[in-house]
């Protein structure tokens, strides 16, 4: 059985723990029995500046840089970074994307304007947008840190990897401490877009769930 193959760009604002999360997906993958490359761009990250990685999943993956216009899979934790960086989704690919506004300091200081079009410019991207409002999940479980894997479980719509996978990456990956609260952000994301009709936009075939490293 052919295992499939994407890419998932991941688009943030620092502080956001974008980072983070993909070590989550990356591992859940690893877990599963692919092969996965990731590349991190910083960024002003300390100061609220933009922060992505570039990640890439299959059997064999021999170079981490997603070219514009291939990602399958775009997980924007903030509108305007989404927008941002809408050009490395390819025709067809899906986009998940957290609802939350995070001015930068050019807007905050009022030398700018913060985009009021936003989701508009984004459906014109792709008709597979979902904006999810991650922010009020995590607030909703007391733990506004948990944004990001909120937005992860939200996302696991759109990758082959079971439920499993995620979860076993967290106890690895995370703290025990705070495994549980993540835990529990996951299966909330995952109910934002439960019954949508999402299905896989990456390329290949299913993976065997006996596929394990």
């Amino acid at each position: 059985m052919s295992v499939p193959k994407g890419d998932v760009f991941l688009a943030g604002v620092g502080g956001q723990g974008t980072l983070l999360a993909s070590e989550v997906l990356c591992d859940a993958f690893l877990l599963s029995g692919f092969d996965v490359k990731k590349s991190e761009v910083h960024g002003m990250a300390q100061r609220g500046g933009s922060v992505t990685t570039h990640l890439r999943f299959g059997p064999k993956v021999f170079s981490p840089l997603i070219e514009p216009g291939k990602a399958d899979l775009l997980i924007a934790f903030e509108k305007v970074e989404a927008l941002r960086f809408a050009h490395f989704l390819r025709p067809g690919g899906a986009m998940v994307v957290n609802a939350q506004e995070i001015f930068p300091p050019s807007v905050a200081t009022g030398q700018e304007r913060y985009p009021q079009d936003v989701t508009e410019r984004l459906r014109a991207v792709t008709d597979r947008l979902h904006m999810v409002d991650a922010l009020a999940v995590a607030l909703s479980m007391r733990e506004v840190r948990a944004v990001n894997i909120v937005l992860v479980g939200a996302a696991s719509h759109f990758l082959p990897l079971p439920e499993a996978a995620y979860e076993e990456a967290m106890m690895t990956r995370l703290p025990e401490g705070i495994v549980d609260v993540n835990v529990r952000a996951f299966r909330a994301g995952r109910e934002l877009l439960r019954g949508q009709g999402t299905h896989l936009p990456i390329r290949g075939g299913t993976p065997s769930p006996s596929s394990r490293v």
